[in-house]
Formats: structure tokens, C-alpha cells, sequence
């Protein structure tokens, strides 16, 4: 048998060679598929029944290598070329918008404080909860302040009866029209017609001088009261007037155990649970406005002279890649930052929505009043990947990809400071990727700007 084998090796060589040569099969009775040169061979030639199924396998072996060698073909190569847009490298004149970095901060915080003593009986909102101007947050334990204002209010009642006044009668301008200096008054006037007729009587030594001195003393008397009055009237509108603001401050006191909002916005922070004493000044709530957010930017100082007040800026935050925002610049801080050699800009930024929130990270760009002649291409022909910015520039029927810096970004074109040249063009792919050295051909159906 082992020489039956070397005996048909040669054959075997042959439909190797035959078979890389052509590869057309035929189907024999028992399912085996061989050339037909190689059938047209073993029929001069009998094979051994051993050596049958060698052939047969390598004829398989060769002729599936064969099918696929006919059949392979790679996407970007000259029998399947990729389609593309073509682009040219343009130079343009674009006004330079200045590149700055920031953070967003509420438009008001404000931390809210006790202003009374008391425990707190209700906490009325939370972390995250909306509120409005003037909304109840936290209320105080109230049933002293009650008892001190009802305490300032007796007081004012009193002052008022001794004055005669009603509950809202103003305060009198003439003491005279005070009851008891009225009383005084007739008192006087009693006392120094007596006081008259005393010494008339006297004179025409009716009386004795003990007479005389009474009546003088009763009239001294009279006087000196009539002026007691006038000057208690005068104590008493200045007690009234003391009353009355420490009634009001009692009132105001227990209007300050209901503690509110002192502007629309957002709970940022709660420092209180129901239970607690709080004291003068004890912090409680902090409340953001966020409907209007302040964007604070570092401007390079080398533009200083080119940010203008009033414009309008665009920014950028993480949480929205693709969103664009935009706010006015209402401030500029006329001082330097020796550390950074930056000054300091604000921008307010509408957020009625509430997506923006402070501590944001922001991107802005500031437009300026420079203009500079640039290269550029369209957004969608640079790509990134690994930190390097690159392109695709069109090369006869192929592309090579070519590294770039880019600098700012306008609409939908990106400046090029290195890597291409005026007249290039650069390659976007309809489908797919691009590859380096790949084939392209451009598609006529989605046609670049030539």
C-alpha cells in the first residue's frame, strides 16, 4: 500500500497544479468534487481506493481557496471605491471671537435667617422645592410674641383715653383741647380771679394780710398745674408715640415668627427641623434665583480693548453638548488679575426653563471688533480621535489623512491654523469612514461645494 502511495504522489502534484490553474469542478456519482482535467487523468489511470479520498479532499481544499480568491473584495480599493463629498480649503475674513471660560452662579442667593426667637413648629418646604416671592418656608412658635403685642397695644389704648383720643384720632395739636389742661385751665382762672378780689379787698383793709397770701398761694398753685398739664400732654403724645412703634414692632415680631421668601427661585439648602430653638440670626434656608444666571468669564487680557458691554455671547456647558446658549454682557471689570493676566466679564444668560444650574462649567465664546483672513473647512470634515485633530485630504482618486490644528469654530466652518494649504480639498465620506491611502470616488447625488 505504501507503494501504491508513492506510485500516485505525482498525481496528487498534478491536480494541485491543475486545479490553480482552473477552477471548474464537476460532480462525480459519489458526491466527490474534482477537476475535470484530473477526471479526465484517473480515467486513464486507475486510483487506488485509498488514495481516492486524499485527492478528492485537497481537490475541495484548492478549489474553496480558489472561490474565495475570486470573490474577495475590501471596501475603499480600486474595484470598490467609497463615495465622498469634496470640500475646498477656502480662505475667508471672519470677525475673531475671543475663547473664554467660567462658571455660572445664581442671579440672587441669599441665606435666610430667624429674625425672633421661637421653635420651630412647621417646616414647610425642602431641598430642590420651587418657591415664590414672599411663600412661607418655616414657622415659629408665636403665642409670646402674641402676648407682647396684645401688651403694647394696652398701653397705646391707655395713652390715648388720658388724651381722649379714639383709636385713630391723630395725636392733638393744642394741649389746651386736653380735658384734664382744661380742667387746670378753669382751675387758674378760679384761683386768679380770687387771687384779684383778695387784693382789692385788702387794699381797702377789708382782709388781713394772712387772707392775701393764701389767695396769692392758691393762684401760684393754679398756675403751676395748668403748666403740669400742658407739659404731662406733651409726655403723653411721646408715650403714645413709643407705644404705638413698640406695638408695631410686636406686630412686625410676630409676622417675623412666619418666616418667607424674600425672592422667586429654588431651595438650595435646609438648616432647620421642626423642634429646634432658633435664635436671632440662626440660619434656616438658602434660596437661589436661577430664572437669570450670572456667567462669570476670564477674558485674556490682550482683549481687553476689543469686549464691548451689550454684546451677545454664546455658551457651552457638558450637560448639553449640543446646545448652544445665549446671554448679554452687562459687565467688565476694569481691574487685571496679576496672577493670570486676566480681567473678569459678566454675562446674564436667560433660564426660564431651568435646564442651566450654578456651578456650571461654561464655555463662551465673546464676539470682538478684529478681523482676520483665515482658512477654514466645513465642521463635518474634521474629525477627532486620540487627541488629534485630522482631515482627509483628496489626492487624485485616493485621500491621505492629514493631521491639523484647528482654532475657532463659526456656524458650520472650522478655521485651520496648520495642516492644509489654500486650493486642497478634503474628502467627507456619505457613508461610513474614511480610511488612510482608501480609494473614493466623488458621489454625484450629495456633491460638495467645489
Amino acid at each position: 500500500m505504501i507503494k501504491k502511495l508513492l506510485q500516485w504522489r505525482p498525481a496528487a502534484f498534478r491536480v494541485a497544479d491543475v486545479l490553480k490553474k482552473r477552477c471548474g469542478t464537476v460532480l462525480r456519482p459519489k458526491g466527490v468534487l474534482v477537476s475535470p482535467l484530473v477526471q479526465a487523468d484517473t480515467a486513464r489511470r486507475p486510483v487506488g481506493p485509498i488514495l481516492l479520498p486524499v485527492l478528492a479532499g485537497l481537490t475541495l481544499l484548492l478549489q474553496a481557496s480558489c472561490s474565495r480568491t475570486q470573490t474577495a473584495s475590501v471596501r475603499g480599493d480600486a474595484a470598490n471605491p467609497i463615495a465622498v463629498r469634496v470640500y475646498p480649503v477656502r480662505e475667508e475674513t471672519l470677525r475673531r471671537w475671543v475663547q473664554a471660560v467660567g462658571s455660572l452662579y445664581a442671579l440672587e442667593e441669599s441665606t435666610v435667617s430667624a429674625e425672633v426667637e421661637g421653635r420651630v413648629e412647621k417646616v414647610l418646604v425642602d431641598v430642590g422645592d420651587a418657591v415664590r416671592g414672599g411663600q412661607v418656608l418655616v414657622t415659629l412658635s408665636a403665642l409670646e410674641l402674641q402676648y407682647e403685642l396684645e401688651r403694647q397695644r394696652g398701653t397705646v389704648r391707655q395713652v390715648r383715653a388720658r388724651l381722649g383720643l379714639g383709636p385713630n384720632d391723630p395725636l392733638p395739636r393744642d394741649p389746651a383741647q386736653v380735658a384734664f389742661v382744661q380742667r387746670a385751665a378753669a382751675d387758674l382762672f378760679d384761683a386768679e380771679q380770687k387771687f384779684h378780689r383778695a387784693e382789692q379787698l385788702f387794699r381797702d383793709h377789708l382782709i388781713s394780710q394772712q387772707q392775701l397770701d393764701e389767695a396769692s398761694a392758691r393762684y401760684k398753685g393754679a398756675r403751676a398745674a395748668h403748666d403740669l398739664a400742658i407739659q404731662e400732654v406733651e409726655q403723653d403724645k411721646a408715650q403714645l408715640q413709643s407705644s404705638e412703634a413698640l406695638s408695631k414692632l410686636a406686630e412686625k415680631k410676630l409676622a417675623d415668627a412666619t418666616i418667607r421668601a424674600p425672592f422667586p427661585g429654588a431651595v438650595k439648602e435646609r438648616r432647620v427641623s421642626p423642634g429646634e430653638y432658633l435664635k436671632v440670626q440662626s440660619p434656616v434656608m438658602v434660596i437661589v434665583r436661577t430664572d437669570t444666571l450670572r456667567a462669570r468669564l476670564a477674558v485674556p487680557e490682550k482683549w481687553a480693548g476689543a469686549v464691548k458691554t451689550g454684546a451677545t455671547i454664546d455658551v457651552r456647558v457638558e450637560a448639553y453638548p449640543n446646545d448652544v446658549f445665549h446671554g448679554r454682557l452687562e459687565r467688565i471689570n476694569p481691574a487685571v488679575l496679576h496672577e493670570s493676566r486676566t480681567f473678569e466679564v459678566e454675562a446674564l444668560l436667560p433660564n426660564s426653563l431651568g435646564r442651566l444650574k450654578p456651578g456650571f462649567f461654561i464655555q463662551a465664546s465673546l464676539p470682538s471688533e478684529v478681523e482676520e483672513k483665515t482658512l477654514t473647512v466645513p465642521e463635518e470634515a474634521v474629525s477627532y480621535r486620540y487627541g488629534v485633530y485630522k482631515v482627509f485630504v483628496l489626492n487624485g482618486s485616493r485621500v491621505a489623512e492629514r493631521p491639523i490644528k484647528p482654532g475657532m469654530q463659526q456656524g458650520s466652518t472650522v478655521e485651520v491654523l496648520e495642516g492644509l494649504r489654500v486650493g486642497e480639498r478634503v474628502a467627507v465620506a456619505v457613508e461610513g469612514e474614511l480610511r488612510d491611502g482608501a480609494t473614493v470616488r466623488e458621489d454625484p447625488a450629495r456633491p460638495g461645494t467645489r
